[in-house]
């Protein structure tokens, strides 16, 4: 492992079960990661609190702002900038990357998506899983393309889907992967030098 400190950005839409999944595991495994920014694109999104309480900077973005994606992708890219930061964690980041951020952060970005891809790519990974009646789904994690979910595949774990679930049975067993698998990942990809 490199001992130089990686600074990261992590970006999440939501409720941010994984930064903070992420944000201890770096710690507990004292891992050579900085979190230097979250970016978030919702003011009242749960995940700028936990941020807040692991006095983590962040940075709200209203797409909704600027005239198109890439105007905003180039803040987004200034403030990366300005940060340091070496590394993107996508981390229920409900926005696909565009390619102003793909130029500047191309081999760089990383995903987590709740479903054993290529099958059911998209948002609706796990509920789509589960009406489709699937015996197994999972967690994977990818490298970042210009497609929706369709990067080059880093790691993959089964989910068995029982029959008497209910998807929120799914959904808790999936989110209990992802947080072990994500952090797990991410450690192998600092090892092998590829953060």
């Amino acid at each position: 492992m490199t001992s130089d400190v990686k600074n990261i950005a992590i970006f999440a839409s939501g409720e941010g079960t994984n930064f903070t999944a992420l944000y201890e595991a770096f710690r507990k495994e004292r891992l050579p990661i900085r979190v230097k920014l979250l970016v978030c694109d919702h003011t009242k999104a749960h995940v700028l609190a936990r941020a807040e309480k692991e006095s983590v900077p962040t940075f709200v973005i209203h797409f909704k702002d600027y005239p198109n994606k890439a105007a905003a992708e180039k803040v987004i890219a200034e403030k990366l900038a300005a940060a340091g930061i070496d590394f993107i964690i996508l981390a229920g980041y409900m926005r696909i990357i565009g390619p102003t951020l793909l130029a500047k952060y191309e081999g760089k970005i990383v995903n987590i998506h709740p479903a054993l891809l290529p099958k059911f790519p998209g948002r609706h990974g796990i509920e789509d899983a589960y009406e489709a009646g699937v015996d197994t789904t999972g967690v994977t994690i990818h490298w970042v393309d210009s497609g929706i979910d369709s990067g080059k595949i880093i790691a993959q774990r089964k989910v068995p889907v029982y029959k008497a679930d209910k998807l929120s049975d799914l959904e808790t067993r999936i989110h209990a992967t992802e947080h072990q698998l994500y952090p797990e990942v991410i450690k192998q990809l600092l090892e092998r030098g590829e953060i």
